[in-house]
């Protein structure tokens, strides 16, 4: 028993290591994290604090949540390697009010794309920016082009349900998170730590 399980190991051993050695493309790449489950924004806070592990420099473009404050907003708060824009009116259903929204999703847009082309700026993160484009607030033929033009070793992750079959084919890794069971159906508000 235990002989045929350390011949399996080896084998597995063998076979990732290839797959390892196989690897050697070195480049930036594209991380879409979709569907309707909750930890889209968490995974790539991840990153972020991958990242930043690494002494690299990161963006962050939160479209939608707007002047929602989570943990993660007070723990990076003046943290030198990190630069947030938020766009500012938040929840499109609070502020009912299309021409602003769109006009803020613009602005934050902006500021995304002069990040976009930044090479100083290892990582950037377009948090729920599928809903502008879904939404129609932005252009995503503008989108798909700062992605693909952005400085070649930078990595970008983009968060948000219902993610566009444009999005998905540039991207490099597509994961799409599953909604089971969330707590707020059985009316548990959101929580500090895990949903703030």
């Amino acid at each position: 028993m235990e002989s045929s399980y350390k011949k399996r190991m080896q084998r597995k051993k063998a076979y990732i290591d290839s797959r390892i050695e196989a690897a050697n493309i070195d480049k930036g790449i594209v991380v879409l994290l979709t569907g309707n489950g909750k930890g889209k924004s968490s995974s790539a806070m991840g990153m972020i604090c991958r990242s930043l592990g690494y002494d690299m420099k990161v963006g962050i473009v939160r479209f939608l949540k707007g002047e929602q404050v989570t943990g993660e907003d007070i723990f990076l708060d003046n943290h030198e390697n990190v630069y947030t824009v938020i766009m500012e009116t938040g929840f499109t259903w609070d502020t009912q009010d299309q021409e602003l929204d769109k006009r803020k999703a613009v602005e934050a847009w902006v500021e995304a794309e002069k990040l976009l082309s930044n090479p100083d700026f290892k990582l950037v993160v377009l948090d729920e920016i599928t809903y502008m484009i879904n939404y129609k607030y932005l252009e995503e033929k503008s989108i798909l082009k700062a992605l693909t033009n952005r400085p070649e070793n930078q990595h970008v992750v983009i968060t948000g349900r219902a993610a566009s079959e444009s999005l998905i084919e540039v991207a490099d890794t597509v994961s799409e998170i599953i909604d089971i069971k969330h707590a707020f159906r059985a009316n548990i508000k959101a929580q500090k730590g895990l949903d703030l």
